[in-house]
């Protein structure tokens, strides 16, 4: 019955047989066997290579390994390449940096800050190559897989060859029982690898953020090519589908050009009493900032690690120290902290990825110009508070002020005029304006700055800083 069901099925589609006629595909106990048969179909018909028995391919039992080559047009997708920073060798990269970057010269103008900067990067880099091991991504890699997964799949493969070989009944029940057997120390290391990690995200608050994420998304099955598909900037307007259109469409969403803001009221003449301000940056301030920052996040634009940066403090903390005092002392930001590395990512859970709407960044910065920026930050923030430049209703990047504390004061007011005896109706107001930071003028920001008091050195340096940043724009075409 099921014969002729296959023979109907083969006649009906016009599969034709890849195969020689009488090929052994099946061997055991000297009696052979024709039972595993390949067939085509005519849209493949011309794009088959060949199809033949492939002896020192691994067979599954007693069947022989069958192989088929067909001349596809296929992409080639590079393996992706990352450096292996938990293997480091910190000690090869002390003894580098000693030896390579001896910089006591004191930095004079801005050529000779930019020159250091780009030295600095070299040296790392180049040290980066000699202490530190590259691994490649692989479809078939598994967590759980460990050293006794890998002893039992040898010997089990051992144990074929052998039966192979000798062709006895022996040789065939030992390699049976050991191939059970290596299933089951799969299967147990597989079991206890899930639940060491159910349980290590049970424990940790944070880390039960990854596991909704994981559960989200389609973790168990294999990655899918990543593409870049057609664009348009809204729905009225056309399909593109050239890199150059995407790119022009890609800048017109998250970089705009700035539109000329109105700053006839800011008045050039009048001089304000600046507040106090320490323009020197101490070793201790770097070390700091630096080891605050997480060691394993996105490489920067350089390709350098937090954690090279954080395992070179010893021998960086005078270097970086007396290039950022420069920079404050010039109120100039190198040239080479202002250029990044931006990336396209999709946003989940979307329909469709046609409009330029469903895309969203990620920058990446140079891990020494983060470090000088957020020590900044650090000491505007301070005066900030200490001299009480800001507003007490803002609540965001202020000192013991929390995203709950601030949902509760709203609460705690909603309640109170729901209290009241004259009953009053409620509005509220919720403006997103994440978008409007890359619109803000300049001008009014450093008006702004100078009319909080804010020191000659943090406006100059902030200016430095604004003007002619630069930014590579990476998604996949």
């Amino acid at each position: 019955m099921m014969i002729d069901t296959l023979l109907n099925v083969i006649t009906n589609t016009r599969l034709k047989l890849l195969l020689k006629s009488d090929t052994i595909t099946c061997e055991a106990h000297n009696q052979f066997t024709t039972i595993d048969l390949v067939f085509n179909s005519e849209k493949i018909q011309f794009m088959t290579c060949k199809c033949k028995i492939q002896i020192d391919l691994h067979q599954i039992l007693n069947h022989l390994s069958i192989i088929t080559e067909l001349c596809l047009q296929t992409i080639s997708v590079q393996l992706s390449t990352w450096w292996l920073w938990k293997k480091m060798n910190t000690e090869a990269l002390s003894a580098y940096l000693q030896i390579h970057l001896s910089l006591k010269r004191f930095l004079d103008d801005k050529t000779m800050m930019n020159d250091r900067v780009c030295k600095i990067i070299r040296v790392l880099q180049k040290i980066i190559e000699k202490s530190t091991f590259l691994t490649k991504s692989s479809n078939w890699a598994r967590d759980f897989w460990n050293q006794s997964c890998f002893e039992v799949v040898m010997k089990s493969r051992w144990l074929q060859i052998i039966w192979k070989t000798q062709d006895t009944l022996e040789a065939w029940n030992k390699y049976l029982k050991h191939n059970d057997h290596k299933n089951k120390i799969i299967w147990q290391t597989k079991c206890a690898h899930f639940r060491t990690q159910m349980h290590e995200l049970s424990e940790a608050l944070k880390s039960i953020w990854r596991f909704a994420k994981w559960a989200r998304i389609e973790s168990q099955l294999l990655k899918k090519l990543s593409q870049f598909s057609s664009l348009k900037r809204s729905n009225i307007d056309h399909m593109t589908t050239t890199f150059e259109k995407k790119i022009k469409i890609l800048q017109r969403k998250f970089f705009p050009s700035s539109s000329q803001a109105n700053v006839s009221d800011i008045a050039e003449s009048f001089i304000f009493l600046t507040v106090s301000f320490n323009s020197r940056i101490t070793e201790d301030e770097v070390k700091q900032t630096i080891r605050q920052v997480k060691a394993d996040k996105v490489l920067s634009a350089s390709d350098i690690s937090n954690r090279a940066l954080q395992a070179s403090l010893a021998e960086l903390t005078s270097v970086l120290t007396s290039l950022f005092n420069a920079c404050i002392i010039h109120k100039y930001h190198s040239k080479q902290f202002k250029k990044t590395q931006t990336i396209v990512l999709h946003k989940s859970k979307k329909s469709d990825y046609i409009n330029s709407k469903t895309y969203q960044l990620i920058a990446l910065l140079n891990i020494m110009s983060k470090a000088l920026k957020l020590i900044m930050i650090k000491r505007l923030s301070d005066i900030a508070e200490t001299h009480c430049m800001l507003s007490n209703a803002q609540m965001r990047v202020r000192c013991k002020r929390f995203m709950i504390s601030t949902l509760n004061l709203l609460v705690d007011q909603v309640h109170t005029v729901w209290d009241c005896e004259i009953k009053y109706v409620i509005f509220m107001l919720s403006l997103d304006i994440i978008e409007t930071f890359n619109r803000v003028s300049h001008i009014r920001l450093l008006h702004t700055l100078k009319m909080k008091r804010t020191s000659s050195y943090m406006i100059e340096w902030t200016r430095s800083f604004l003007e002619n940043q630069e930014t590579s724009l990476i998604f996949n075409e």
